[in-house]
């Protein structure tokens, strides 16, 4: 599959909220560029860990949706991170959500009584891709116990994870929270290759706009790919820019005159068919003139996505 029928490819997944991936070869090395939707995280509970837990959440890039019964609870002043905020009992919320394959879900409601209720509604639907509940070991294994009894499917209630988070010894609210952020981040990358995780990307975030300007197939264009970084750089790995044969840009790989000096680059190579890669070394005093603290190396691929095809994998 060519790059541009890839970043095609990669745009229609994206369009129906699906995740997508662009591989490139670079200096012998495969990398590869994800495109993941932004994942829920749905709190069923809005108690004392829920707040600090919906913050943490929403800071590693998490759709957060909050769902309780008593309204002093649900509401937006209390969980202004939240996207969405349910308050109904719990399995009319859950309902109200609709699970996805590719949620995450914690139930940390206020007592087993609202936990059987919530895991109840929930194996009986999409089991979502995390699942975890709160309480402590003796407590969760007699639920589950009581469950299996009720019918539910063993291997079913043996992927939830509980007690809920990581065993980092936590304590304190705020660090009980930070043991199941750490948990969600561990599901997150667990389908990752140990072996190859420095050829996955840093950046995996969706702009539809960018995405779609860049898989555009009317007007030859050059594609901009910052695949390793080091040091102090404007822009992680995975940012990426296009530029066309009307000298029109869209993306940034950091602005500035760095930028300037691979786009012009890359101008020249729209409609030869060719890739190449560059290096933009931002030494101390580069750094300086474009405020940044320190300096350090961005490397980028430039390839044609022009009439001509073109197949870098």
């Amino acid at each position: 599959m060519t790059l541009l029928e890839q970043l095609q490819a990669a745009a229609e997944n994206a369009r129906k909220g699906l995740p997508a991936a662009l591989t490139i070869d670079a200096d012998g090395v495969q990398y590869t560029r994800n495109f993941m939707p932004q994942e829920r995280l749905i709190l069923l509970g809005g108690g004392t860990i829920a707040q600090p837990l919906c913050r943490y959440a929403a800071d590693l890039g998490f759709e957060l949706v909050v769902a309780d019964d008593r309204p002093s609870f649900a509401n937006h002043p209390r969980f202004p991170e939240a996207k969405q905020i349910v308050c109904d009992l719990f399995p009319a919320a859950i309902e109200k959500i609709g699970i996805r394959e590719n949620d995450y879900v914690a139930v940390i409601t206020r007592g087993h009584r609202y936990d059987a209720d919530c895991l109840r509604e929930l194996l009986r639907g999409i089991m979502p891709r995390y699942l975890g509940m709160i309480g402590s070991k003796r407590r969760t294994v007699g639920l589950l116990n009581m469950l299996e009894e009720e019918g539910f499917s063993r291997a079913d209630l043996d992927r939830i994870h509980t007690p809920i988070g990581l065993d980092i010894g936590a304590l304190t609210v705020k660090e009980i929270a930070i043991s199941i952020v750490a948990e969600l981040i561990a599901e997150r990358r667990r389908t990752t290759d140990r072996r190859s995780k420095s050829s996955i990307l840093t950046a995996e975030d969706i702009d539809l706009p960018l995405l779609e300007t860049a898989a555009r197939g009317d007007i030859p264009k050059t594609l901009m790919l910052v695949y390793e970084t080091s040091g102090s750089t404007p822009v992680k790995s995975g940012s990426y820019m296009v530029v066309d044969a009307n000298t029109a840009t869209a993306g940034t790989i950091g602005g500035g005159c760095s930028e300037s000096a691979v786009m012009r680059q890359a101008y020249y190579l729209i409609g030869t068919g060719e890739h190449k890669c560059v290096t933009i070394d931002m030494s101390n005093d580069i750094a300086a003139q474009e405020g940044m603290v320190c300096g350090g190396q961005m490397k980028v691929l430039l390839a044609d996505l022009g009439t001509k095809k073109i197949d870098i994998k």
